[in-house]
């Protein structure tokens, strides 16, 4: 079933209604000076920023492409730097995919060195908090939001600014989230047939 648009009754005051890659940059800059926090519910993503690492990474490969993920650990280092933190919480249920073993291997525990504060929520192991809903969003330094939407193939549609009267519902999302999640190293150390080395 294709997405059906909802936003025009609920976007953010003065912004598009629905955010491509560029406008969603802008959205950042404009609103991201303290905390940037995303809750992510999928079990895969399809996006060409990976430069095609998800590849290699099922192909047996080492390393991600160090030129394309340097630019982003330098961005987080940075911002950590500044004070400005990144914050993760990822809602799986076991057994992990292929995707999330590629994400939490090459992606979290790379990116927890750089400076980001991730955490996982495993469903099968620990109960979904009441608040919690089932929605990828950004929430940026508690005073604006954006749902992301993906087809049914898990590519990226768009960005959503949620409006000033929903806001409230992604706090309480953030905060129950947080809260019920245990950090990505306590995880991942905890689940080493997730590895691909133990794996293989």
């Amino acid at each position: 079933m294709r997405w059906q648009w909802r936003c025009q009754p609920r976007c953010w005051e003065g912004e598009s209604l629905v955010l491509n890659v560029a406008e969603l940059d802008k959205f950042f800059e404009r609103h991201f000076h303290r905390r940037a926090f995303r809750l992510e519910v999928r079990d895969a993503y399809e996006v060409a920023s990976d430069g095609g690492d998800f590849a290699r990474y099922l192909a047996g490969e080492a390393l991600p492409d160090a030129t394309r993920k340097n630019v982003w650990l330098d961005e987080l280092r940075a911002d950590s730097a500044k004070g400005k933190a990144w914050q993760w919480v990822h809602v799986v249920r076991s057994p992990l995919s292929d995707y999330l073993r590629y994400e939490f291997e090459w992606g979290y525990a790379i990116n927890v060195g750089a400076g980001a504060d991730v955490r996982v929520l495993d469903s099968t192991e620990r109960p979904r908090p009441a608040g919690l809903i089932n929605e990828d969003f950004w929430l940026l330094d508690d005073q604006a939001a954006l749902v992301m939407v993906y087809d049914d193939a898990n590519r990226f549609v768009g960005a959503e600014p949620v409006s000033t009267a929903e806001l409230p519902r992604y706090r309480r999302a953030q905060a129950v989230a947080w809260k019920a999640a245990q950090s990505f190293g306590d995880y991942w150390a905890a689940h080493p047939h997730y590895h691909r080395a133990r794996a293989a």
